[in-house]
């Protein structure tokens, strides 16, 4: 089997605190490249990675969540990865499981790997998810499930993994810059046919974490409900949105 190239994209912001021990965990020698992607933190997140050898790109005006991950996919495209695996460097996730995510995609079993957070309802609580996250996760999971026609557990995991492929269909241009991102991916990979696994990844919601507080996960909920509403029309063939038009494929290489 030839080589793939797999790189680790990191959307960071304020993560002084926690980048050193995520990237610590990391399995050595499966990853060709770390690039870490600061929008525009306000501490020692830059110096630490750069200390640790990691490929920085700075934005210099916060730009959002989703607008971070657009600039990690440009890049990692642009530096001829193949498989391409996101991890929030907020220590949330474990990245001892890296290999699993990578494993399946680089074997062709699938195109895209989740971590997934619920293995269990007593697992989930006890690594510290706020019961509300719970409930609100369980909710919408359940709705993406029936409309998208899935069986996934957990569509808002923060630990993914992309072959190269998708990332060059997928506008993700078009998404929002903010946290819905997510929501807007998974379900634009479905409408294009993507094959999607996962793997059970234990969490640890703690202060240095990055998370979301009740407000903005309410928005979050809305507008994920609402691109669900979009996908239903493009299905029906009953309005055209930008979100579901394949990504021309000469942009793929451009970094901005």
């Amino acid at each position: 089997m030839s080589h793939k190239k797999v790189i680790v994209v990191m959307p960071a912001y304020n993560a002084e605190k926690t980048i050193e021990k995520t990237y610590q965990d990391i399995p050595r020698g499966l990853v060709d490249e770390i690039i870490v992607v600061d929008d525009a933190s306000r501490d020692r997140t830059i110096e630490i990675a750069q200390r640790l050898g990691l490929t920085v790109i700075e934005h210099h005006n916060n730009v959002g969540y989703g607008g971070n991950q657009k600039t990690c996919y440009r890049h990692a495209l642009a530096h001829g990865a193949d498989i391409i695996v996101m991890i929030h460097p907020d220590y949330q996730y474990d990245a001892r499981l890296t290999y699993y995510m990578v494993d399946p995609i680089r074997k062709g079993f699938f195109d895209i790997m989740l971590g997934s957070r619920i293995r269990t309802r007593a697992e989930a609580l006890a690594g510290g998810m706020p019961l509300y996250k719970y409930i609100s996760n369980r909710f919408l999971t359940f709705v993406e499930n029936i409309v998208l026609g899935q069986n996934i557990s957990d569509f808002h995991t923060g630990f993914r993994a992309y072959h190269r492929k998708v990332l060059e269909t997928i506008p993700f241009e078009s998404n929002s810059n903010g946290f819905v991102f997510d929501s807007e991916f998974l379900i634009q990979a479905i409408a294009f046919g993507f094959r999607i696994g996962e793997i059970p990844v234990p969490v640890r919601y703690m202060p240095e974490a990055s998370s979301i507080n009740f407000t903005k996960s309410t928005i979050y909920g809305i507008l994920t409900l609402w691109t669900l509403v979009k996908y239903v029309l493009f299905r029906l063939h009953l309005k055209e949105f930008p979100l579901f038009q394949p990504r021309k494929t000469d942009a793929c290489n451009t970094v901005k």
